[in-house]
C-alpha cells in the first residue's frame, strides 16, 4: 500500500483498538455495563476493520492477469465497503440491541471505577490514534476541507480511519455520559440509552462510508485539477491540434485510465500520427504520473460533427473542445 493509503494511521488505529477492546471487555465483566459491552464490541469490530483495510491494500498490489488485465487496484475499495457493512452490523446494530435490552430491564452498574477508568483510558488512546489519522490526512488533503476530503479522496483508507476514530471518540464520550448518569441517578436505564446512542452514531457513520465507497466502486473520474493537467498535456499545437473528447476512470487509488479522441493534421502520415500519440502519452504521464493506462484515438476534427454529437463533457471526466 502506498503512503497515501495511510498505512501508519491504520496500524496506529489497530494497536489502539485492540488494547481498548480488551480493557472495555474486562470492565464489562466487572461492572455489567451495557455501554461497556457495546463499546468493547465496537472496538473489536474496528480492529477487524483495520485488518480488512490492510488486507485490501495487500491484495491490491497483485500483478495484472489475463482475466483481470487492469489489475486489482479496486480491491481497496471492496474492502473499504466491507468495513462499512461490519461497522453497521457488528458495531451499530449490536449496540442498539444491547441498549434496548438494558432499557427494558435496567440494572445498576457494579464496581463503577472499572468502566469509568477504562473509558478515560480509551479516550486518551483513541485521541492519539485520531491525531495520527489527522496528521496523515493533512499530508495529502491539501486545501480541501475535511468534508471535501472524505468525499473526494480516491484512496479510501484515510477517510475510513478518520470517520472510525471520530465515531469511536464520540461513542466513548456518550458511553461515559451514560455510565455517569446511571451512577448518579442509580437508574441503569441511562446506561442503556448511552448504548443506543452509540449504535445510532455507528450506523450513521457506516451509511456515510457505504455511500462514499459505493461511488468509488462504481468508478470515479480523475479530479478536476488532474483533468485540466491532462487536457493541457495532450495538445502540442503542432501534430496534436485539439482534444476532441476524453474519459478518465480510476482503476485504483493510484492508477488512472485515460481514453481520449485527439485531432491530428489531416495530411499527417501514419508514422507521424503514431509518433504524436507516443509523445502525447509521455506528456500525460509526466503531468499526471498515476495515468498509467492511456488510449488515444486520432481523428480529424470537424466542427460540424462536434456540434451534432453528444456533448462528452456531460459525463464524468469528459471534456469537449
Amino acid at each position: 500500500m502506498s503512503a497515501s493509503g495511510g498505512t501508519k494511521a491504520i496500524v496506529a488505529a489497530l494497536a489502539a483498538n485492540l488494547a481498548i477492546a480488551v480493557a472495555k471487555f474486562v470492565a464489562f465483566l466487572f461492572s455489567g455495563s451495557s455501554s461497556m459491552l457495546a463499546e468493547s464490541v465496537h472496538s473489536l469490530a474496528d480492529s477487524g476493520n483495520q485488518g480488512l483495510l490492510l488486507l485490501g491494500g495487500k491484495k491490491a498490489q497483485r500483478e495484472a492477469t489475463p482475466q483481470h488485465p487492469f489489475g486489482y487496484g479496486r480491491e481497496r475499495y471492496i474492502y473499504a465497503f466491507l468495513v462499512s457493512i461490519v461497522l453497521f452490523s457488528v458495531g451499530g446494530m449490536f449496540a442498539v440491541y444491547k441498549g434496548y435490552e438494558k432499557i427494558k430491564e435496567p440494572h445498576a452498574i457494579e464496581d463503577w471505577y472499572w468502566p469509568v477508568g477504562v473509558l478515560v483510558f480509551a479516550i486518551i488512546a483513541e485521541s492519539f490514534s485520531f491525531r495520527t489519522a489527522i496528521r496523515e490526512s493533512n499530508a495529502v488533503r491539501g486545501t480541501l476541507s475535511w468534508k471535501e476530503f472524505v468525499r473526494r479522496a480516491k484512496a479510501p483508507e484515510l477517510p475510513v480511519i478518520l470517520l472510525e476514530d471520530l465515531g469511536a471518540l464520540v461513542g466513548l464520550i456518550l458511553a461515559l455520559i451514560g455510565v455517569s448518569l446511571a451512577l448518579v441517578t442509580g437508574d441503569g436505564i441511562w446506561d442503556g440509552i448511552g448504548s443506543v446512542c452509540i449504535g445510532v452514531l455507528l450506523i450513521l457513520i457506516a451509511i456515510v462510508l457505504a455511500a462514499e465507497t459505493k461511488s468509488l466502486l462504481l468508478g470515479e473520474s480523475a479530479g478536476v485539477d488532474q483533468v485540466k493537467l491532462i487536457e493541457d498535456a495532450v495538445v502540442d499545437g503542432e501534430t496534436v491540434t485539439r482534444l476532441i473528447h476524453m474519459r478518465t476512470l480510476h482503476l485504483g487509488p493510484e492508477e488512472l485510465l485515460v481514453a481520449a479522441k485527439i485531432a491530428v493534421q489531416h495530411d499527417n502520415t501514419a508514422t507521424e500520427v503514431a509518433a504524436a500519440i507516443n509523445a502525447a502519452e509521455d506528456r500525460i504521464r509526466a503531468a499526471v504520473p498515476i495515468a498509467r493506462v492511456i488510449y488515444l484515438e486520432p481523428d480529424v476534427y470537424s466542427a460540424t460533427a462536434a456540434e451534432a454529437g453528444v456533448n462528452p463533457a456531460k459525463s464524468p471526466g469528459g471534456a469537449s473542445h
